[in-house]
């Protein structure tokens, strides 16, 4: 069973977020995620710019055994996306909690993380 980080904030669909300065999260997926996908070939990612709500898929990871939507944990605006993804998807399998991040986002209502699960509630959700 995989460990997962304690400051990190986890959702059913398997996304991470962390709260960063001034409401801006990063957010990716977990390694239990990336373990079930398998070696991942592409990621399609939003533009920066995009507008989400909490739920809405903002993009896909496309791995040798499936592809799989993202799910944005937060409603909020995205700031930045990983560019090393484009050229390295591959950084989420190897590093999915540090250079495997996928978006930056622009949280609109921080209160929504604390409906999110912590290390402990996702590792019992993975079980």
């Amino acid at each position: 069973m995989s460990v997962f980080p304690e400051q990190l904030k986890y959702t059913v669909d398997h996304e991470w977020v962390l709260l960063e300065k001034d409401h801006i999260a990063l957010i990716g997926i977990t390694e239990y995620a990336q373990e079930s996908l398998g070696d991942i070939t592409f990621i399609e990612l939003p533009e920066v710019g995009d507008s989400f709500e909490k739920g809405d898929s903002f993009g896909v990871v496309e791995s040798v055994k499936a592809a799989s939507d993202l799910y944005c944990p937060v409603d909020g605006e995205v700031a930045e996306i990983n560019p090393n993804l484009e050229s390295a998807p591959e950084l989420v399998n190897t590093d999915p909690y540090q250079s495997g991040w996928i978006i930056k986002i622009l949280v609109y209502n921080p209160e929504q993380l604390n409906n999110l699960m912590n290390a402990s509630d996702y590792a019992a959700h993975v079980g």
